[in-house]
C-alpha cells in the first residue's frame, strides 16, 4: 500500500523547465535550454549544470520571475491526479531541482502537502546568478526522500516516486513504485511503470487498477 507519492515538477508536475521559460525571457532559451537538456540526459553534474544555468540569468527582474511562475503551464491530469492520491489517504510531496517561487505557487494549485526545492537569490529587485536550496545536487532528492520515510515511518515499498529526467535517479533508488513520465532513457532504465503520453491520469490507471 502507498503512503507516500514524491513528483519532480518540471516537466512532469509542469509541462516545461521553468529555468527555460526564464532564460526565453532574456533572450537566450536555446543557450540554456541545450544544458537543461544534457543534464536531464544525465550528461553534466547537476549541481554544476545548475549553476551554470543560473549564471546566465543574472540580471533578470525578480518580479518576472514571479510573473511567469504564477503563469506556468500544468500537466494535464495533475490537479485531478494529486487529487485522488489524496483521496487514498496519501502524502503527496513535491522534490524540484527548479525553484520555490514555481513550486511553492503552484502548491496551492495543484494541491500537494509540500515542496523542496531552491531559491533564487535576488538582491535590489534583480537575479544575482546565484542559488542555493535543498535540491542542489544529484543525490538531492534520494537523500529528502530517505528523510521524510524516516520522520513518517513510512518504508521504501509504501513510496511511490515518479519524475523524468536524470536526477530523479536518486529518489528512484529509495522508492518501490518508479514511475517514469515522459522520461529520459537514463530513468526509464530504473523504471517499473512507464507513461509516455503528457496525462498524469495515467499514472492512476497504471499504479492502481
Amino acid at each position: 500500500m502507498i503512503k507516500l507519492a514524491v513528483f519532480d515538477f518540471d516537466s512532469t508536475l509542469m509541462d516545461g523547465e521553468t529555468i527555460d521559460f526564464f532564460a526565453e525571457s532574456l533572450g537566450i532559451g536555446a543557450e540554456v535550454s541545450a544544458i537543461t537538456e544534457r543534464a536531464m540526459n544525465g550528461e553534466l553534474d547537476f549541481f554544476e549544470s545548475l549553476q551554470q544555468r543560473v549564471d546566465l540569468l543574472k540580471g533578470l527582474e525578480f518580479s518576472k520571475v514571479e510573473h511567469i511562475c504564477r503563469n506556468l503551464p500544468y500537466m494535464p491530469g495533475a490537479v485531478e491526479t494529486i487529487s485522488a492520491l489524496k483521496e487514498r489517504g496519501i502524502k503527496v510531496v513535491c522534490f524540484s531541482g527548479g525553484f520555490r517561487s514555481a513550486t511553492s505557487y503552484a502548491k496551492h494549485i495543484l494541491g500537494y502537502d509540500a515542496d523542496f526545492s531552491n531559491v533564487l537569490h535576488e538582491k535590489h529587485g534583480h537575479l544575482t546568478g546565484l542559488v542555493g536550496g535543498d535540491m542542489m545536487f544529484d543525490f538531492s532528492k534520494g537523500d529528502m526522500l530517505q528523510r521524510l520515510q524516516g520522520l513518517f515511518g513510512i518504508t521504501q515499498e509504501e513510496t511511490m516516486a515518479i519524475g523524468d529526467g536524470a536526477n530523479d535517479r536518486s529518489m528512484f533508488a529509495h522508492a518501490g513504485t518508479r514511475v517514469a513520465f515522459c522520461a529520459k532513457e537514463i530513468l526509464k532504465k530504473e523504471a517499473n511503470v512507464i507513461v509516455d503520453t503528457k496525462d498524469l491520469t495515467q499514472i492512476l490507471t497504471k499504479v492502481f487498477l
